[in-house]
């Protein structure tokens, strides 16, 4: 396994500037008692882009006493869980920056045999349902303790949801009553708020009450009587889970009002009714404004792990970003098969260029680096700084997507502040590149239903050509319309031209750069069929495809709702499912159709299908010669 090299790290080993996460530690501090304490499925890295370091520094700011325990044992005798006691506030728990389950399991359910958080990668240090079993063990450990759950497993979690690893309907985890509250989306506002409300000279019942009264929250009523009113605030009642559970087209109508009521910024109150109580879902809090999101940027992070694992091997997540720089939050892409508008929002949230600028110099600075930046990007790349032109019909617009079926006519796709930062970064001096390893959205410059900027014709030369590291990832996730349509993607038709604009930017400056597409088989809708016509057109465009992925049903998302109920939860019409795991399986293997070991599977599957035509363009021909394109 790889081990840090000798300059990776600072020569001072002290761990004052990291947050405690030992009693010893506590006491190097002069501390008695934390007054929070943190339980996270990640080893501690205090970098902004570790959830569980971020919270820990905005709470640290606050004037609290704040520990982390990394990937507590849950399987001794629960020492980790012991060791610093009762805090005086409350213990946060957290799976960490990947759900549980997705961390450990492949699309066929196969146990993974890695951990990218944890230092080798080994697995095996975090439970499977995280946020579920941390709680559960502090509850019996410290009965009348307030716990408060956040990151991406709880937010996945809030209400019922489709568990594709039990393939059953889960209830909300906070039906459990382990959990108090529930933080969903991203926590530093509300998680500010409820210390605010626990540090109040109040009566225990008046804390709850106010507490209750905070956005972005959810939380667990046993008598359905004592629900909160709240002035001015509009609530709507879910189907309750009792008849999501005999009803997949309850649960799917539950979904639609999750989603279009998670992306308004005046949004209700969600309420569902589970084991003779109600879980309450609090509408979400305004975006993010640009300087509060800079002052979380600009909190004391050493954006290194913690200095027990510097003699252990390297921790792979960490690896991946330790040269990057993330510059915005959420994604109006809406893709049916992605969490993140579902965890973050689908409201950009910008950094300003002076705070990217200071962090970019932070990195700099670092042991190890070299002068390459690896990512200046975001949950996708090319989103920074773009909004609504008018707030106004932002405020009450249901839609998911803010450029599917088409781009919103009232939004700004102007690329012009991102070009100044990339221009920006590429002046500092030690600075050799900055790579942009976040996926770009080309639909963004290149639909011909949008209004057409100046900067839609700069930006894909200033990407191509200053910041592609040899290899720049797109995602056209597929070939055919109708599943391209059903999973809010744009035409594969734009994806020929993005790729015949980055082949004439390559000519031009000379270049010998790779465009890596990103596919995904058996989704919603997809048939075998499909998959073997995907496979047609990108062997004869000359790719032999890497980033390949069979789709996996996560919680909380448009494609696994559709996987569980066969239906669209918008029109609710069938939706054609390949559930089985042999059918998801025969789908992924056309991706590999250039794999000696996987064709005599894939002439077996094209039989079947009645597609022996497909056997000879795939199977029988060789690749088109790579011709030179006009330009």
């Amino acid at each position: 396994m790889a081990l840090p090299d000798p300059k990776y790290y600072p020569s001072a080993s002290s761990s004052d500037p990291w947050l405690p996460t030992t009693r010893k530690e506590m006491e190097r501090r002069g501390w008695d008692q934390a007054d929070v304490i943190l339980f996270s499925g990640d080893a501690y890295v205090d970098h902004p882009a570790f959830g569980a370091a971020v919270i820990g520094r905005v709470l640290e700011s606050k004037g609290l006493r704040v520990v982390i325990i990394p990937q507590p044992n849950w399987k001794d005798d629960l020492r980790d869980f012991k060791k610093i006691g009762k805090p005086r506030l409350f213990f946060g728990v957290t799976a960490g920056n990947m759900d549980s389950m997705i961390n450990h399991y492949t699309a066929n359910k196969r146990r993974r045999s890695n951990d990218q958080y944890t230092p080798g990668n080994k697995a095996g240090f975090r439970p499977d349902r995280a946020v579920k079993v941390y709680s559960s063990i502090i509850r019996k450990l410290f009965p009348d303790s307030l716990i408060i759950a956040g990151g991406i497993e709880a937010s996945l979690r809030r209400l019922s949801h489709y568990d594709y690893w039990d393939d059953s309907l889960h209830t909300s985890i906070l039906a459990d009553n382990n959990i108090n509250y529930l933080v969903y989306g991203n926590g530093e506002k509300t998680i500010s708020q409820i210390v605010d409300v626990l540090e109040m000279d109040l009566e225990s019942e008046a804390k709850t009450s106010e507490i209750r009264k905070i956005p972005q929250i959810g939380y667990f009523l046993p008598n359905k009587n004592d629900l909160p009113l709240v002035d001015e605030l509009e609530s709507i009642f879910l189907n309750p889970h009792q008849d999501c559970l005999n009803s997949k087209k309850a649960f799917a109508k539950n979904f639609r009002i999750i989603e279009e009521t998670s992306n308004v910024l005046s949004a209700p109150r969600l309420i569902q009714e589970v084991n003779k109580g109600m879980v309450v879902i609090n509408p979400t809090l305004p975006p993010t404004c640009t300087p509060e999101l800079d002052s979380y940027h600009s909190l004391p992070f050493t954006r290194l792990p913690h200095p027990k694992y510097w003699k252990k091997p390297l921790i792979p997540a960490f690896e991946m970003i330790r040269f990057s720089v993330n510059i915005h939050r959420g994604c109006f892409g809406g893709c049916s098969f992605c969490t993140i508008s579902a965890h973050q929002g689908k409201f950009i949230q910008s950094r300003s260029p002076d705070s990217i600028i200071r962090e970019v110099k932070q990195v700099i600075e670092m042991p190890g680096f070299k002068g390459y930046i690896s990512d200046l990007g975001g949950p996708s790349a090319n989103m920074y700084m773009m909004a609504g032109r008018k707030l106004g019909p932002c405020e009450k617009c249901l839609r998911p997507s803010c450029i599917d079926p088409e781009i919103c006519p009232n939004l700004s796709t102007d690329h012009t502040p991102l070009i100044d930062l990339y221009q920006k970064v590429r002046k500092l001096p030690g600075i050799k590149k900055a790579f942009i390893g976040s996926g770009v959205r080309y639909d963004l410059f290149m639909s011909e239903n949008q209004k057409k900027e100046s900067s839609h014709q700069k930006y894909p030369e200033e990407l191509i050509r200053h910041h592609v590291s040899g290899r720049l990832k797109v995602a056209p996730e597929h070939t055919h319309a109708p599943i391209l349509r059903v999973m809010r993607k744009p035409p594969f038709s734009q994806f020929l031209k993005f790729r015949k604009i980055f082949d004439q930017i390559n000519h031009k400056y000379k270049l010998n750069q790779q465009l890596i597409p990103y596919f995904i088989s058996a989704h919603p809708s997809c048939k075998k069929k499909d998959m073997a016509e995907l496979a047609v057109k990108t062997k004869d465009l000359n790719f032999r495809l890497e980033q390949v992925q069979d789709f996996t049903p996560t919680p909380m998302t448009l494609a696994t709702v559709m996987f569980y109920s066969g239906l669209d939860p918008y029109s609710l019409k069938p939706v054609y499912v390949d559930t089985r795991p042999e059918d998801k399986r025969a789908q992924r293997r056309f991706f590999f159709w250039h794999k000696k070991e996987e064709q005599a599977e894939i002439r077996k599957d094209l039989m079947k299908i009645n597609r022996p035509d497909l056997i000879k363009q795939l199977l029988n021909r060789p690749p088109l010669k790579k011709v030179k394109r006009k330009r």
